[in-house]
């Protein structure tokens, strides 16, 4: 069954913060929503939609705040044939499966529906649908999408699961596997290990997987960011478990403070610009130096809008890794707007670390 996620409420539209939040909190027991709608609080349409969805033998979570709740109740009710009820002061419909303060289930033609009150710093309510473990997701490395689709695709076969591939940026892609009825997902991804050892990693957050290698060796990771602005650092700390393994990291927009603060030298800068392989080498030095940290990445481009040139154009980035014995430059050129340069640049430098140190993380 599909997982079709609905929005009902104006809060849901305007406030990213609280949308993105609940979106995890979905995710962490699905890992996959198949769709997701929005509905504003004065659409007429709403009723007629509901209906169809609760006759689409899908599975809906339905979010709304605790001003709709009731009445987002009362259209089911009309649309299932049922009457509401009062419960632990909430009126809900009387058919429900379970109810759970804030959440409850109801299944009607196939479907079956869990309404979640949800509203800005109120505890999330609980997810009562329950979910079977028919889903994963493996990174690929260093392989493009036709070669890793002929590999794979046998192994797939053997073992009953269906993939869908997605490149991230060159060199990295992103599998999610899902089961068929006699599927076996964890032989599916022990056999791709076994054939491309260095090159497979299984698990649904990277961040979170380099978090745990790194907190396993007892290892630390720094950074010294310039055109990503901190989206770096952010990509790790939004995961439970980088104070384990981060303290810290240094943003030298400016010229003075990559001297300064990460002992840049200013002919380097001179000479080569800052954004540039030796400037990002001596960053990565830098940082490795001030944080007595094992790993540090070190990031300098040219997001946009504006800011390049004819030798440099916009989307010109340099990432630098380094570890305590050896370090890597590359230097990039990247398309979109400034948002997608800057998180494809922290793609790039997470694969790059990756590939720095194959015994740590593969």
């Amino acid at each position: 069954m599909k997982l079709h996620l609905l929005f009902i409420g104006n809060k849901f539209i305007y406030n990213h913060s609280l949308r993105e939040y609940v979106i995890r909190q979905i995710e962490k027991k699905t890992d996959f929503i198949d769709s997701v709608s929005y509905f504003k609080e004065s659409d007429n349409s709403l009723f007629l939609y509901l209906e169809q969805e609760l006759n689409s033998s899908n599975k809906l979570i339905v979010v709304t705040t605790k001003r709709l709740f009731s009445t987002i109740g009362k259209l089911i009710c009309t649309a299932t044939s049922d009457n509401q009820i009062l419960k632990d002061g909430i009126l809900i419909p009387s058919k429900c499966l379970v109810f759970e303060g804030g959440s409850y289930v109801v299944k009607h033609n196939g479907s079956i529906a869990n309404i979640l009150q949800v509203d800005e710093m109120q505890k999330f309510p609980e997810i009562l649908l329950s979910f079977e473990d028919s889903r994963a997701t493996l990174h690929l490395f260093e392989e493009d999408k036709e070669s890793a689709i002929a590999l794979l695709s046998p192994i797939s076969q053997t073992y009953d699961v269906k993939l869908d591939m997605i490149k991230l940026i060159d060199g990295w892609l992103r599998v999610e596997i899902r089961s068929k009825k006699h599927g076996n997902i964890s032989k599916f991804i022990a056999a791709s290990k076994q054939l491309l050892p260095k090159k497979v990693i299984g698990a649904t957050s990277i961040a979170s997987y380099i978090i745990e290698k790194l907190f396993q060796k007892d290892k630390k990771i720094t950074f010294a960011e310039s055109c990503t602005g901190g989206l770096l650092s952010y990509y790790f700390t939004k995961n439970n478990g980088s104070s384990k393994i981060f303290d810290g990291s240094l943003i030298t927009y400016s010229n003075a403070l990559k001297e300064n603060w990460l002992g840049v030298d200013g002919t380097t800068l001179e000479e080569y610009g800052a954004v540039s392989d030796e400037v990002v080498s001596e960053m990565s030095a830098g940082a490795l130096n001030v944080s007595a940290a094992d790993y540090a990445i070190s990031i300098s481009g040219i997001a946009g809008d504006g800011g390049g040139t004819e030798f440099k154009p916009v989307g010109t980035v340099h990432i630098g890794v380094r570890s305590k014995t050896k370090h890597s430059e590359i230097e990039i050129n990247l398309d979109g707007d400034r948002n997608y340069i800057q998180e494809q640049s922290v793609l790039f430098a997470i694969k790059m670390l990756i590939l720095l140190d194959k015994e740590t993380f593969f």
